[in-house]
């Protein structure tokens, strides 16, 4: 009987049919579905920098958006250049503008952040974005992560990296306006942690996850790093061609060494690097003519090296060395390709004071600075070394990090530092390896655990290195 009386509730029930509710909420649920979502409700952050260069970049991007959305008929979507958007140099690491997003944009259903050189097509997005109701909290992007524990991490997730996804910065990444909400909650209401910002696709993607309260990231496969036919964003690339390449002879090589290092480090530099070179010197504790190497009468430290660095600075401007527009300094265990960086540096006026490497910051949810990391290399205008020395900036004590204090300097001089993920501050086994381009990347850092020369002739030596001016 009871397998009857099953029978019968199940025939009731298809003779009735769903009652006034469920009808109601079907509906509804109808209505949410073929709510066309418009372009007015998007915003667009076009992660740009200060520098002329991408400044400019960041208005031809903003511009090809807008056209493309008058050539849909819509109205347009909200397209900011980040670093026009706030006075605040440390608006780059994204936490300190989601409250500001958050009041000017309270009608706006989602926040994509773009690079410079991401391409989007807006139709195919709007249709990507509608499969996520924004009155959720959705986090999309290309996943990445890591195979190994990574030092720019902090090793975490050690255990098993790969359970956690960060977003690829290229192709863009995704709030919606519910999550950005309630990340703004927490940025008002929560002590925040203001120390470093190292890896910021990463340590985003922490912050939102929340220790496990929070969301993971998404993957949204049309996401693209390469165009193809389902993709809605793709990219171009991080070396942008501007034409001819620096001159050789316009850019003065320093690089820092100890005599602790004469016999281990240099001899690679001399292997790799350096025969790309027309302007170089090593700069040590000792003189050594066996190098050579150049003395600046500053005793060699354990760690920071502030002295040396402040010390280089001043011989380049000096009658010791040729005038030069451009200055790199690197450590001995640096390993970089100079014909990419000359390459890179034609898109930059040196009439300008300009600093250029990878970027990191130090206390930027609450007003601290940024700075180019020391390992990776850092790049200065004749102009910007001027300015630096000339200001009277110096070192607390010889010891002190060289890229922090170089990083306050500038940031006193109001000198942009200009960011550029090519520069790598550790090993290519510390990146993802879908970031990685063995004929983009300009340089890596680190010797440990590594042959050098064998990373060197993967990743930074062209086949083809035909640069001889």
């Amino acid at each position: 009987m009871e397998f009857y009386g099953y029978i019968l509730l199940l025939q009731s029930l298809y003779v009735l049919g769903p009652t006034a509710a469920d009808r109601g909420q079907t509906q509804a649920a109808d209505a949410r579905r073929h709510t066309a979502l418009g372009l007015e409700e998007v915003v667009i952050v076009i992660q740009s920098q200060q520098n002329p260069f991408h400044a400019r970049r960041g208005e031809i991007k903003k511009k090809e958006l807008l056209k493309q959305a008058a050539q849909l008929g819509q109205g347009p979507p909200h397209v900011i250049l980040l670093h026009d958007f706030s006075d605040y140099e440390g608006v780059w690491s994204i936490l300190p503008a989601l409250p500001h997003f958050s009041t000017s944009f309270g009608s706006a259903s989602w926040f994509l952040f773009v690079e410079e050189e991401t391409r989007v097509s807006l139709a195919p997005l709007l249709a990507v974005l509608e499969r996520y109701p924004a009155s959720e909290e959705w986090f999309l992007g290309r996943r990445l992560q890591d195979i190994e524990a990574s030092i720019i991490h902090h090793y975490a997730f050690a255990e098993d990296p790969a359970v956690f996804g960060y977003p690829d910065p290229a192709p863009g990444w995704a709030l919606s306006s519910a999550l950005l909400h309630r990340l703004v909650e927490r940025i008002h209401h929560e002590h925040l942690k203001s120390d470093f910002t190292i890896d910021l696709k990463h340590e985003i993607a922490l912050f939102i996850w929340n220790e496990g309260k929070g969301q993971k990231l998404t993957r949204v496969p049309e996401f693209c790093r390469e165009a193809g036919d389902h993709c809605v964003t793709s990219f171009t690339s991080y070396l942008p061609d501007c034409g001819p390449p620096v001159p050789k002879k316009e850019l003065f090589v320093a690089v820092k060494t100890c005599q602790k290092f004469h016999s281990e480090r240099v001899p690679v530099v001399k292997k790799t690097w350096e025969r790309d070179a027309d302007l170089l010197e090593f700069y040590s504790d000792v003189s050594d003519e066996s190098i050579p190497t150049v003395s600046l009468g500053v005793p060699n430290t354990l760690r920071g090296h502030c002295g040396k660095t402040f010390a280089i600075m001043k011989r380049f401007l000096s009658d010791a060395v040729p005038k030069t527009d451009w200055l790199l300094i690197v450590d001995d265990d640096t390993l970089i390709s100079l014909p990419r960086l000359r390459r890179l540096l034609s898109c930059y006026d040196p009439r300008d004071a300009v600093s250029l490497g990878e970027r990191y910051g130090y206390g930027l949810v609450q007003s601290g600075y940024s700075y180019p990391t020391g390992g990776a290399g850092m790049v200065l205008s004749r102009v910007a070394v001027s300015e630096i020395v000339s200001s009277g900036c110096s070192c607390y004590t010889l010891d002190a990090p060289d890229d922090m204090e170089l990083g306050m300097c500038l940031k006193t001089l109001d000198i942009p530092i200009t960011h550029n993920p090519l520069f790598h501050q550790a090993r290519p086994d510390d990146y993802a390896e879908a970031l990685l381009s063995s004929k983009e990347a300009i340089s890596f850092h680190k010797h440990w655990n590594i042959d050098p020369i064998a990373v060197y002739n993967k990743w930074l030596r062209d086949t083809d290195q035909r640069d001889e001016l």
